[in-house]
């Protein structure tokens, strides 16, 4: 009989578990499609992406809510070491906030969104505002999900460019799995460019890693752990937050989850940890910065049981440890890279969580206290400084029901 992440379907269909399981399993999958679709869109992207790349006084702006957030936290440190200049990582929830500070400085703006559906209220008002408050404002769209409102306000823009990924990847369940990995992938195929053969490395790593982990997962959520803590440095700090929202989701909140720093650990989150803590480490592939992530596992095997720290790392045999989960064969990739089967990890322990307290992790809020698209935020109108000769441009508030249609104005500044 076959089985999905080592389960019998029958019994995922009757946890209302398959969903979420199915979309964890096929993200190596996914990834081969990402890659096959970069190569065949390659020339229109580079075509809108190289003239603005070109100019040196661009700043590029990675935004999101949420998970989607967190890809843009993912892919920035590994884009500014790339593409050698500045590259930003904010929240659409930020910028919607305090447009005004985040676009402080009028400067030429690639802002790239990241969104599953697009229909969240901030994504399109984030957009809208980048639009208003900036003089030069173009937008790279990446989602799952073609009928989104992003998607169909920007496809057939001049100064925008929209990225569908595979249907696959606009995902069902609750919590966003191969809809993470699969922008991850595609962020960094569009912006930082191909890389022979990586994307074929991860998948392998990541079947790998889907066959031999669940049953420690599983194990890991038999043992009652009422916390955990996911530890990463620079680029894995954002794959660690991740991490820690995918156990809040999938456990309702039962499992209290926080990320940090190796290094800002010390400075009093520590505080946290007890004997209900499970650790989870992301080791960094950087030599230098991984050095900092072996300090601080050495450092928790002499405060806390060895059994309640899980170590990730892309290092076969280092640390020698039985909880030590090794992701193989790709020890020498970019960080940005090895979060993707990293982050598979985190998801495998959020799903056997949610199993182990009796919840249902394809909608774990069956009440509706928290939905999948956000409902309910108000999008509050903005009336902006207006620049020398300008007339001041306000945006109208969007409807708080997410079925509505948004209704907001064009942003373009008037001169």
């Amino acid at each position: 009989m076959s089985t999905l992440l080592g389960h019998d379907p029958d019994y995922l269909r009757r946890r209302d578990a398959v969903d979420t399981s199915r979309e964890i399993a096929q993200q190596p999958i996914v990834w081969r499609q990402i890659a096959r679709m970069a190569a065949e869109s390659g020339t229109a992207t580079a075509a809108f992406l190289k003239p603005l790349l070109e100019r040196p006084d661009l700043r590029i702006v990675l935004t999101g809510a949420g998970t989607s957030a967190y890809v843009g936290e993912v892919l920035a440190p590994s884009l500014r070491r790339r593409l050698g200049r500045r590259v930003d990582a904010v929240a659409t929830t930020d910028i919607v906030a305090d447009p005004l500070a985040c676009f402080a400085e009028d400067v030429p703006t690639l802002l790239v969104s990241f969104a599953r559906s697009g229909d969240s209220p901030e994504s399109v008002t984030a957009t809208e505002l980048a639009t208003q408050v900036l003089t030069e404002c173009w937008h790279l769209v990446v989602t799952c999900n073609e009928h989104g409102r992003l998607a169909r306000q920007y496809a057939d823009r001049s100064t925008s460019h929209v990225l569908l990924l595979p249907e696959a990847a606009n995902d069902r369940g609750f919590a966003m799995t191969s809809s993470f990995t699969g922008m991850v992938l595609a962020g960094s195929l569009a912006l930082g460019g191909p890389d022979e053969g990586l994307v074929e490395r991860l998948a392998t790593a990541a079947e790998q890693i889907l066959v031999t982990r669940p049953p420690a997962a599983a194990d890991l959520a038999a043992r009652g752990y009422s916390r955990i803590v996911y530890l990463g440095s620079g680029t894995l700090h954002g794959a660690a937050r991740e991490s820690a929202l995918k156990v809040l989701e999938l456990t309702a909140g039962r499992v209290v989850a926080m990320a940090e720093s190796a290094l800002a650990f010390r400075h009093g989150p520590k505080s946290v940890l007890d004997d209900q803590t499970l650790v989870v480490s992301y080791e960094s592939n950087d030599p230098y910065t991984s050095q900092y992530d072996r300090d601080m596992v050495a450092e928790l095997l002499r405060v806390i049981p060895e059994r309640n720290l899980v170590t990730v790392t892309g290092h076969a045999g280092r640390p020698a440890r039985e909880n030590a989960w090794t992701l193989p064969g790709i020890a020498d990739v970019d960080d940005a890279a090895l979060a993707l089967p990293a982050v598979i990890c985190a998801q495998l322990i959020g799903l056997h969580f949610s199993l182990a307290l009796g919840l249902t992790p394809d909608n774990p809020f069956p009440g509706g206290e928290v939905n999948r698209v956000v409902q309910g935020a108000i999008m509050h109108p903005l009336s902006a400084r207006p620049r020398p000769g300008e007339q001041q441009v306000q945006i109208r508030a969007i409807p708080a029901r997410t079925g509505d249609r948004a209704d907001v104005s064009s942003g373009a500044t008037r001169r």
